[in-house]
């Protein structure tokens, strides 16, 4: 009784097979390791981020299918089809295939109308904006400052915002669980409207107000434990545009209430009278296209003093002048002054030493100069 030969596996598949074999265990690991972290934006903080990030998911995965695939075969053929010893003729040519072409072509045109329809509906539900939103926030962008008006459901403000950072004592609040509706404008440039957590970017465009609606998880914040996201401007809108950064604070429904509530009773107290002047010295500063006319001022020490304000710049474009220690802390802080207008600022007297005058809106070089105290 004879056996059958064993069938010899060729070395080539062998090879292959490990190779892909690789292939499918270490992009996995790639993926999901700390290396892998940069190759997926951060978690979604909203409804509307969730659909992009699955969104995102879905194109990584064939992505990385077609990656695998194509190499595996790369690699098949190179090995497969090397020139061995006595390899003296070309092998035996093959000249056009339909159903291969067909099927080259079939399969990427169904994966591009798959993402194709993927993309429309995922655009569709981040574009819509309802039309009772539970919480209304107009949000104005300009050189270099944030300022968040919020709105009642009639459209009417009931109190603004004017720090944008949650460092500062500010930041743009919003409760979880609830739809917000935010409008866009600027009165200069265009500036753009960029969370990094929200996977979203709507420019913000002067002459046109562009508007967005989003929906925070409710689980990134409770009672007394809110979440504060990063955001920025993300177009660049000139010498301080790195200076346009905000945040927005998720925070449970009863924290923000009162949060709200406090920004209203703010919004309209009645400013204190500033302090009376005394014998100190009055100064003069003026602003113009985004610059102090001055990089130094000088008042006597003991006394109180003045700066006469003027802000030549275009309106819409605040300033003031904001005097800080030599720690960088924030001992005088008064109102802004509105491009084409100006404003007498009253400073209580400081004892001896250098100081810095700066306007807190456009931290920069040209904004930014030394006084002295003696």
């Amino acid at each position: 009784m004879s056996s059958s030969p064993r069938r010899r596996i060729a070395p080539e598949a062998v090879i292959a097979a490990v190779v892909v074999i690789l292939l499918v265990v270490l992009v996995p690991l790639v993926v999901y390791s700390k290396i892998g972290e940069s190759l997926f934006p951060p978690d979604a903080v909203t409804k509307q981020a969730q659909d992009v990030r699955s969104l995102y998911n879905i194109v990584f995965a064939i992505a990385v299918a077609i990656f695998v695939a194509v190499e595996g075969l790369i690699v098949w053929s190179v090995i497969r089809y090397r020139r061995k010893p006595g390899d003296d003729e070309l092998p035996a040519q093959t000249h056009g295939n339909t159903l291969i072409e067909i099927i080259w072509t079939a399969i990427p045109t169904v994966i591009v109308l798959f993402l194709f329809g993927l993309s429309f509906n995922t655009l569709a539900t981040v574009d819509a904006v309802g039309n009772n939103p539970d919480i209304r926030i107009h949000a104005v962008a300009q050189q270099f400052q944030w300022t968040f008006e919020y709105l009642d459901q009639n459209g009417n403000k009931v109190a603004t915002q004017t720090i944008p950072t949650a460092a500062e004592g500010g930041g743009m609040a919003v409760p979880v669980g609830k739809n917000v509706l935010v409008t866009l404008d600027s009165p200069d440039v265009i500036h753009a409207f960029y969370v990094p957590r929200f996977l979203f970017k709507r420019d913000v465009i002067p002459g046109q107000t562009n508007r967005f609606q989003f929906t925070i998880d409710p689980s990134e914040a409770t009672d007394g434990h809110p979440e504060i996201l990063s955001g920025q401007c993300a177009e660049l809108c000139g010498t301080g545009h790195r200076t346009m950064l905000f945040n927005v604070i998720a925070m449970s429904q009863n924290d923000y209430d009162a949060w709200l509530q406090a920004l209203i009773t703010k919004s309209n107290a009645t400013p204190p009278p500033a302090p009376s002047v005394g014998a100190g010295a009055t100064l003069n500063v003026t602003a113009q296209n985004i610059a102090f006319d001055t990089k130094s001022l000088t008042v006597a020490a003991g006394q109180p003093f003045a700066i006469d304000f003027v802000n030549k710049d275009p309106a819409g474009v605040d300033h003031n002048i904001q005097i800080r220690d030599a720690s960088g802390n924030v001992i005088a802080d008064p109102p802004l002054t509105d491009g084409g207008q100006s404003a007498t600022y009253t400073y209580q007297a400081l004892p001896p030493g250098t100081y810095t005058f700066i306007c807190k809106v456009h931290p920069i070089a040209a904004m930014t100069g030394t006084l002295t105290v003696h």
